[in-house]
């Protein structure tokens, strides 16, 4: 009984057990695999959990900041101030407590007094510039009533305080803080009767206060953040954060599907994830939270998220898949030489094959092959027969190509060279001319009253009468392919190497 390659090849596999080692060795990784995916998912959120608690530790001691400076010494003196020296003297103050303020704090960009009136004037101002303090007096000072933070902060009771979205910085002279994201928290300011004559705002870089987050997690650790809408404002890759304020947005929930849970204010608070973007190698397993805050903000919460690579968590469950691999490799070398061996009795034929492709590849030439009764005879048999069709293809290529190679440079009619090649003959005996010097001649020959015998006989006559003074010019210049016909009733006749102009006239006589 004759058995086919397939039947052998499979009959050896099967000796060697490869299935049953490689199910358990898969088994065994990826119960590791998922009991330390597991434990890093619960490291993952008790970690966020923690650095939410100090985001909002930190929110709040801004917020305690800024309701400390604007109930500074005399600060809510200043409505009722009317001597400007007076007014100097208290600002001066409040500038010095601000610039105090910007020393303690690297994350604060600028604290700003901004009054109800005058279309929100700011009164004191002190920003970060680089790594000096610079003070704006005087007319660089500017009115900021139509920004968010000033109108609805004035609506606030004294000793609220609110925290405004996080947005990239467009503020004209904002000095470092200029196109960095930022946040504001702002309070009012009465006087000792009560009344909100002025506001506080206290300009948070978003980047030093996550780089204060981080400062005591792994560099491996990676942070995500983004507002209630899914806009992401922390990204371990820069350019997808803030999309919007590009006039493209990237959304947390579009890269981690489950955080679309925590957009959505009524479902949970917390979220695991593994599933991320499939174009990404090293997937993250990453374990978000929903922070609100206590202050009065004008977002009611954002999503903050801890990732961290897949190569590090499994990092243990690599070395066992290492020692699995190996002796899955035991077994593979053993496969690989029965395989080898086994092959032996196979390639032969095989390689009479390739050079026998070969040998027609380079000399067209077909060889007999041995007959075989398995698949390898039924290919050979294939093989022969797909050469002997490419042989009758190209022959049928190669006639058809001279065909259309005529047809493009002779006349249909008269089969003489028609224009094209009369017009390549001409420039190249005007070039051969040029070198050598020698002069060639070149007669036009018109059929007169041919449009009028055409009409009065017929078109048939009238192609007779071409072919019979195609034929009589060629035998007249008893040169080959001398005689070109333009088109119509025009041809040319090429008689190079003349030197007698007799010998054209006798030639049209």
């Amino acid at each position: 009984m004759k058995f086919g390659i397939a039947f052998k090849l499979g009959s050896l596999l099967a000796l060697f057990g490869m299935l049953p080692v490689g199910l358990a060795g898969y088994s065994i990784y990826s119960s590791s695999r998922e009991v330390l995916l597991q434990a890093a998912e619960r490291d993952l959120l008790a970690s966020v959990r923690v650095m939410g608690r100090n985001l909002d530790g930190n929110l709040h001691v801004i917020a305690q900041d800024a309701v400390m400076l604007s109930n500074g010494p005399r600060v809510q003196d200043l409505n009722s101030l009317s001597g400007p020296q007076q007014r100097q003297h208290v600002e001066d103050d409040l500038a010095q407590s601000f610039r105090a303020m910007l020393l303690t704090h690297p994350d604060y960009m600028q604290i700003r007094l901004i009054s109800a009136s005058d279309h929100g004037l700011e009164w004191v101002r002190l920003d970060r510039d680089g790594a000096d303090l610079a003070r704006v007096q005087d007319n660089d000072l500017q009115e900021k009533a139509h920004f968010a933070y000033t109108f609805e902060t004035l609506r606030l009771a004294p000793g609220q305080v609110r925290v405004s979205p996080i947005v990239i910085n467009h503020e004209q002279g904002a000095h470092s803080g200029l196109g960095k994201p930022t946040l504001h928290v702002s309070t009012p300011v009465a006087d000792a009767a009560g009344k909100v004559f002025a506001l506080v705002v206290i300009n948070v870089d978003l980047d030093q206060l996550f780089m204060q987050l981080q400062a005591d997690l792994p560099s491996q650790y990676q942070v995500y953040l983004s507002n209630r809408w899914g806009d992401l404002l922390v990204h371990p890759d820069p350019q997808r954060t803030f999309g919007f304020d590009r006039g493209r947005r990237f959304f947390l929930q579009n890269e981690f599907p489950e955080v679309a849970q925590l957009v959505d204010s009524a479902g949970p608070d917390s979220v695991i994830s593994r599933d991320v973007e499939p174009q990404v190698q090293d997937r993250p397993v990453a374990a978000f939270v929903r922070l609100s805050s206590n202050a009065e903000v004008a977002e009611p919460f954002v999503v903050l998220g801890l990732g961290l690579p897949q190569s590090v968590v499994l990092a243990q469950a690599s070395r066992a898949g290492s020692t699995i691999g190996h002796i899955a490799l035991f077994f593979g070398l053993l496969a690989v030489v029965a395989a080898f061996l086994a092959s032996r009795a196979l390639i032969r034929p095989l390689r009479k094959m390739t050079d026998a492709v070969e040998l027609f590849a380079r000399e067209r030439t077909i060889t007999t092959l041995p007959e075989r009764d398995d698949e390898l005879g039924v290919l050979g048999n294939s093989f022969r027969s797909m050469k002997q069709e490419i042989l009758n293809q190209l022959d049928d290529l190669t006639r058809s190509r001279a065909a259309f190679e005529h047809l493009a440079r002779h006349d249909p009619l008269t089969n003489l060279p028609n224009r094209r090649m009369c017009f390549e003959r001409l420039e190249l005996a005007l070039a051969a001319a040029r070198r050598s010097g020698e002069p060639f001649a070149l007669v036009f020959v018109d059929l007169d009253h041919f449009k009028a015998m055409n009409d009065e006989y017929g078109h048939r006559f009238g192609d007779q009468v071409l072919r019979a003074v195609a034929a009589l010019l060629s035998s007249a210049s008893g040169v080959p392919d001398s005689v070109s016909r333009l088109g119509g009733d025009e041809f040319v006749i090429f008689l190079q190497g003349t030197t007698e102009p007799k010998r054209v006239v006798t030639l049209l006589e």
